[in-house]
C-alpha cells in the first residue's frame, strides 16, 4: 500500500500547475502517488499532466469529463490506494517535508486527520495561518469548523479508509465549501480521532485583484447556495448547531449576492430575493460593515450602495498599485 495519495483536481490550471507539479516532485519523501485529476481542461494541463507521468512513475495522469470541483476530488477519492489521502489545488505549491511530517505524525498519533497550519501566498505578501484547534474532542471541533478552523482539504491529512467507513462523499450539487462539507462529515462523528501539527506547508495562492467585484454572479449560484444550507442543515441534524450554522449559510449567501451580483440584481430583485431573510439578518452575530450594507440593500437600495462600494474598492486598488510602481 502507498503511503499517501496526493490528489491534484485540474481546471485551467496551464500557467500555474508546473509549480505545483515541481513543488511535489521535490518531496523529501517518495512514498506517494499523485493522481492529477484533468476534469476536461481545455487549455494544456492535458498534455502537462501526461508528460509528468510519463518522466516519473509516482504522478498518475486521468483524463475525465468535466463535472466541478467536487466531481474531481471524488474521482480522486475513488482511484486512490493510499493509506492516508491529502488534496493538493492546481494553482498552489508546498513545501518539501509536508508528506513527510504528516504521515509521521499521523503514525505517532494514530490520528485519522491530522491539521496543519498553511501560508497565504497573495499579491499582498506572505501571510500565516494558524489552524490551532481551541479543543481536540468532540464537539468543540465541529464546532470551530464553522468558526475559526478552516474547512479546507489540502491543508489535511485524512485516513483513506474513513472516506468508507463513514460514507463520506464529496458532494456532486456544490462547487464551493465543498471540501468543509466533506470535513463536517467526518467530524460529526465522536470515534474520529485528529491530531494537530503546528507547522505550515502549504502555500495557498490568491490575487485579491482577480478575486475583486469583477466575479460573476448568475441564477444557478443562488440555486447553488440555497442547495448548501439545505445540505449543511440535514448534515447537521443532531449536533445541537444545525440552526446556527443555517444562519451562517443564510447570511454567506446573501453576502455573496451583494458582493458579486451587481450586473445581476437591480435594486428591487435584491429586495425581492433576499427580503424574506431579513430578521435572520438583523438577528446575525456578524457586526461591521457588511452587515449594514446588507441591512440596507434589503431594504431596496442595493444598487446605489454597490455602485459606490465598487468605486471605493476601484480607487483603493489604484493607489496600492501606484505605491506599489
Amino acid at each position: 500500500m502507498t503511503a499517501i495519495s496526493v490528489i491534484v483536481p485540474i481546471y485551467k490550471a496551464e500557467n500555474k500547475l508546473l509549480k505545483c507539479l515541481k513543488s511535489l516532485e521535490s518531496q523529501s519523501w517518495n512514498d506517494f502517488e499523485a493522481l492529477l485529476i484533468d476534469d476536461g481542461s481545455p487549455d494544456n494541463c492535458g498534455k502537462i499532466i501526461d508528460e509528468y507521468a510519463k518522466k516519473d512513475s509516482r504522478f498518475k495522469a486521468f483524463h475525465k469529463q468535466n463535472g466541478g470541483v467536487s466531481s474531481a476530488r471524488q474521482f480522486g477519492i475513488d482511484h486512490s490506494t493510499g493509506k492516508y489521502s491529502i488534496q493538493v489545488d492546481p494553482d498552489d505549491w508546498v513545501e518539501s517535508d509536508m508528506l513527510k511530517d504528516l504521515y509521521f505524525e499521523a503514525e505517532k498519533s494514530k490520528a485519522d486527520i491530522v491539521i496543519c497550519d498553511f501560508y497565504e501566498d497573495s499579491d499582498k505578501g506572505l501571510k500565516y495561518f494558524s489552524e490551532r484547534p481551541s479543543s481536540l474532542a468532540y464537539p468543540f471541533l465541529l464546532h470551530s469548523l464553522f468558526e475559526k478552523l478552516h474547512g479546507f482539504v489540502w491543508n489535511k491529512l485524512i485516513r483513506l479508509s474513513c472516506y468508507r467507513k463513514y460514507n463520506v462523499r464529496f458532494p456532486q450539487e456544490l462547487s464551493f465549501c465543498e471540501d468543509q462539507y466533506v470535513i463536517a462529515s467526518f467530524l460529526k462523528h465522536k470515534k474520529i480521532s485528529v491530531a494537530y501539527l503546528p507547522k505550515a506547508y502549504y502555500h495557498y495562492c490568491r490575487n485579491y485583484g482577480e478575486d475583486s467585484l469583477s466575479k460573476s454572479y448568475n441564477h444557478r449560484m443562488l440555486q447553488e447556495d440555497k442547495r448548501a444550507i439545505e445540505l449543511f442543515s440535514n448534515l447537521l441534524q443532531g449536533t445541537g448547531i444545525e440552526d446556527e450554522i443555517q444562519g451562517k449559510k443564510t447570511y454567506s449567501m446573501i453576502a455573496r449576492a451583494f458582493w458579486y451580483g451587481s450586473d445581476f440584481y437591480s435594486s428591487k430583485l435584491f429586495k425581492k430575493t433576499f427580503g424574506i431573510y431579513k430578521e435572520s439578518i438583523m438577528n446575525s452575530p456578524k457586526n461591521g460593515l457588511e452587515r449594514i450594507l446588507i441591512i440596507y440593500s434589503i431594504k431596496g437600495y442595493y444598487q446605489p450602495i454597490i455602485q459606490i462600494v465598487k468605486g471605493v474598492l476601484y480607487a483603493k486598488h489604484k493607489i496600492y498599485s501606484l505605491k506599489n510602481l
